[in-house]
């Protein structure tokens, strides 16, 4: 197994819906289209729409090949990371690389807002499984939960996401991000089920502020009301916001491993040890260790104490 370290490639790292994933990240921290009130990654520092080569395709597709000569072994290649992926110029050419060099699924997490662009749903279609957002129901509510860029909006939202599901053949989730008091009564949430029904896509799945936000308005809605909510949804939404720690798999504990974790989403102490399947005690080992080197920071969240990077090369 290869020591690399790699710039553009995390993981991979444990992912309780997709398994054991590789990320890749195509952008600078926090690059995206969107100031989400929800990130975990917290406020977006280069708000804009442009797609252009954000990090040199050819660095990424070396970093690939040497993965996949050395290592290899993932459920699933995710674009995810620390920005929005679909504003890199070269998504569709890396996706087409790795799908003529393995049989490893391809997945994208996208927040959907420049599917309204041919070239983006040309790129976007490589791959095998899409995952798009869907948290309002007009411009206002747009502005209000997403912070969109100027040039984005509500209306290429929702015509981009429509016109990707009727060229796409592979599988789309529709991601739900719902926060208290802000996109969670019935009659908000039955708006955004009457144009996610539009949308058709294969899965609705429900999500909350469960992990530290950007801004502190972002109140999660409950596992129980979240329930009742899924049900405005036809077919019925799923909710996959993590209320629980309980995590089916088996991964290898390290330091590296765990900071390759928190470099995807901060995490408790307990939520560490359920995807390690490790004690606390041993657990505490690592994170201790990393917060000495300042590789980690501790965060305040509903009373616990999360873990997450410090350092914004991801």
């Amino acid at each position: 197994m290869s020591t690399r370290q790699y710039k553009h490639l995390f993981g991979p790292v444990p992912s309780r819906r997709f398994g054991r994933s590789l990320g890749i990240d195509l952008t600078p921290f926090k690059t995206c289209s969107l100031n989400c009130v929800f990130c975990q990654l917290g406020q977006t520092t280069t708000l804009t729409a442009q797609r252009r080569e954000y990090v040199p395709t050819v660095n990424v597709l070396e970093e690939i090949d040497h993965w996949l000569a050395n290592d290899g072994q993932a459920d699933v290649v995710t674009f995810a990371g620390s920005g929005e992926p679909t504003l890199h110029s070269g998504l569709g050419d890396i996706a087409r690389h790795i799908r003529q060099q393995t049989d490893i699924p391809l997945l994208l997490l996208t927040n959907g807002s420049l599917l309204h662009l041919p070239k983006v749903r040309e790129d976007a279609a490589v791959l095998n499984r899409v995952k798009v957002s869907l948290s309002a129901w007009d411009q206002a509510s747009y502005e209000t939960v997403n912070r969109p860029c100027p040039e984005c909006s509500f209306e290429q939202l929702v015509s981009g996401e429509i016109a990707f599901r009727e060229e796409f053949d592979g599988q789309l989730f529709l991601e739900v991000f719902l926060l208290q008091g802000i996109n969670s009564s019935s009659s908000e949430v039955e708006r955004i089920a009457e144009i996610a029904r539009r949308i058709r896509p294969d899965r609705v799945q429900l999500n909350t502020a469960v992990r530290p936000p950007a801004e502190n308005v972002a109140v999660p809605v409950t596992k129980e009301r979240l329930l009742e909510l899924a049900k405005l949804f036809s077919p019925e939404a799923e909710v996959i916001a993590e209320f629980n720690t309980a995590v089916e798999t088996d991964f290898e504990a390290n330091e590296e491993t765990v900071l390759s974790l928190l470099k995807r989403r901060p995490c408790t102490a307990e939520q560490v040890a359920a995807v390690f399947h490790m004690h606390r005690n041993e657990v505490s080992k690592y994170l201790g260790k990393l917060l000495r080197t300042d590789a980690i920071q501790t965060l305040q969240q509903h009373g616990e104490t999360y873990y997450s990077t410090t350092s914004t090369d991801l």
